[in-house]
C-alpha cells in the first residue's frame, strides 16, 4: 500500500479497527467510551455505524451552539476561503472586530486572545505576576497565586503544579513555586492564605472537572471583597462555566460580581476551532509589552471569525435563556428519580451531575450502559456522572435522555 492509499483508508473499517490504531499509534492518556463519531448536528451524533447518540457532555462545554451549528460553519467556511492566519506580526480585518463584539457582550476592557483553555491560564498567570511586580509592588520572585483544592485549570506543567490530583501530577515535577491551596468554597482558610505578597486568586465558579462542585451561596460575593480590600486580583476560570452553560452569559452573573480576569475559551468557538480569551483591564494586561507574550496562533482571523458568529448565535437564538430554563428542567426530573444508586443530583443551568453512592460499583459502568441506550455522559471523580447537553436541547430530548437514565438506573440496581 502506497503512502498516498494509507492516508485515504478511512473507508471500509470497523468500530473494532478504528479502536485498535488508536490503541496501537496512540498515547493512552484517554480512556473513551466504546463508540466511534463520524456525524453531528445539534444535539445528536452519530457513529460509524449509524447509531444515534444524545451528547451529555458538549465535548466539555465547548459545544454549546451544538454540533455543526449551520451560522457558525458558514462564518468559518467564508473566512477559510478569504484569510486564516498573518500571525499578529500583521493586523487584519477581524480582530478588532471580534475585540469590539466580546467588550460589548462581557464588558471587558482590554482582550488577549488564545488558543486553548490552558493557554489563557498560563497567560493569566503571567500577567497577574507581572502586575504584582509593577503595580502592587511585590518583590521580586515573591508574587504568591491562591488556588483552591479539586481545581483544574488544564494540563500545561506550570498548571499541573499546583494541581492537587494525584493522576495530574503524579511523575511531571519539579514544579513552579509560588501557589498556595486552599480548599473550595472556605472562606476563613481564603483570608488566612492573603498575604502582602498575594497576586491573585485563582478559581472556577462552579468545579466542573472535580464534579460540578457548587459553592455555598454568597461565597464569590465574599471572595470579591476579600480581594478588593487585599488589592488581590480575582481570576476566574469561565471555560466550562462561560457562554451560557450555568444560565448566565458568565457564572460570576450568579452572584452580581465582576472578576478582575475572566478566562473563556471552549464555546468560544462553538467546537469549530481552538479559541480562548483573557479578559480584563488595562491595569492588569497593560503590563505586557510587546515582545513579552503572544502565539502564532492567537487572534487569527479564522479564529476571530468563528468566534464572533458563536457569540451571535449563543446570544440571537436565547440559548442562554434556554440553559436556565431548561436546566431547571432537567435537574427536577432527575431529583425526581427515586432510585438507590443517586446520591446527589446538583447542577446550575445545563452543567449537571449525578453523584452516586459509592456503594454502586463506580460511574463508568452507568455510562457505558447510557451509551448502548443512546446516550452520551462521562464519569468522573469515581462516582460522578457529568450532564451537560448543549444549549439547543429540548425539553422533548430531556424527557427522552431522563427515561434512558431512569431505565439504566433501575436495571443496574437490580
Amino acid at each position: 500500500m502506497t503512502t498516498s492509499d494509507l492516508l485515504n483508508a478511512t473507508t471500509d473499517r470497523s468500530p473494532r479497527d478504528y479502536v485498535r490504531i488508536e490503541h496501537q499509534l496512540g498515547a493512552h492518556n484517554y480512556h473513551p467510551l466504546d463508540v466511534v463519531l463520524t456525524r453531528g448536528e445539534g444535539v445528536w451524533v452519530y457513529d460509524t455505524d449509524g447509531n444515534r447518540y444524545l451528547d451529555c457532555l458538549s465535548a466539555y462545554s465547548a459545544v454549546n451552539q451544538g454540533h455543526c451549528h449551520p451560522k457558525i460553519l458558514a462564518a468559518m467556511t467564508e473566512q477559510a476561503g478569504r484569510l486564516t492566519l498573518t500571525s499578529r506580526a500583521f493586523h487584519n480585518d477581524q480582530l478588532a472586530p471580534f475585540y469590539e463584539d466580546v467588550a460589548a457582550l462581557t464588558g471587558a476592557h482590554k482582550i488577549l486572545p488564545m488558543n486553548s483553555g490552558a493557554e489563557a491560564v498560563e497567560t493569566a498567570i503571567k500577567a497577574v505576576r507581572k502586575w504584582g511586580y509593577e503595580v502592587k509592588g511585590v518583590p521580586e520572585g515573591a508574587a504568591e497565586i491562591i488556588v483552591c483544592t479539586d481545581n483544574f485549570h488544564g494540563r500545561t506543567l506550570g498548571v499541573v503544579g499546583f494541581s492537587t490530583d494525584p493522576s495530574a501530577r503524579g511523575g511531571f515535577g519539579p514544579f513552579a513555586s509560588g501557589f498556595k491551596v486552599v480548599p473550595f468554597g472556605d472562606d476563613q482558610a481564603l483570608v488566612d492564605a492573603i498575604t502582602p505578597n498575594t497576586v491573585a486568586f485563582l478559581v472556577e465558579p462552579i468545579q466542573g472537572e472535580a464534579g460540578v462542585i457548587i459553592p455555598p451561596p454568597g461565597y464569590f460575593a465574599r471572595a470579591r471583597d476579600l480581594c478588593t480590600r487585599h488589592n488581590v486580583t480575582l481570576i476566574l476560570d469561565e471555560i466550562q462555566t462561560g457562554l451560557g452553560r450555568t444560565g448566565k452569559l458568565l457564572a460570576e452573573e450568579h452572584e452580581g460580581i465582576e472578576a478582575d480576569v475572566t478566562l473563556i475559551g471552549k464555546a468560544l468557538s462553538g467546537g469549530f476551532y481552538p479559541v480562548s480569551a483573557v479578559l480584563s483591564n488595562s491595569e492588569v494586561l497593560g503590563v505586557l509589552r510587546p515582545g513579552q507574550h503572544g502565539s502564532t496562533f492567537g487572534g487569527n482571523p479564522l479564529a476571530c471569525a468563528i468566534a464572533r458568529a458563536a457569540l451571535r448565535v449563543l446570544v440571537d437564538e436565547g440559548m442562554i435563556e434556554a440553559s436556565a430554563e431548561n436546566g431547571t428542567y432537567f435537574m427536577d426530573l432527575l431529583k425526581g428519580l427515586r432510585r438507590n444508586a443517586i446520591r446527589d443530583v446538583r447542577g446550575r443551568g445545563l452543567m449537571l451531575a449525578i453523584e452516586l453512592d459509592p456503594s454502586a460499583g463506580g460511574a463508568r459502568r452507568y455510562c457505558e450502559a447510557l451509551r448502548r441506550r443512546g446516550v452520551l455522559a462521562k464519569d468522573t471523580h469515581g462516582d460522578t456522572i457529568r450532564i451537560a447537553p448543549p444549549l439547543v436541547i429540548t425539553r422533548p430530548q430531556i424527557d427522552w435522555a431522563v427515561e434512558q437514565i431512569d431505565v439504566v438506573f433501575g436495571t443496574i440496581d437490580r
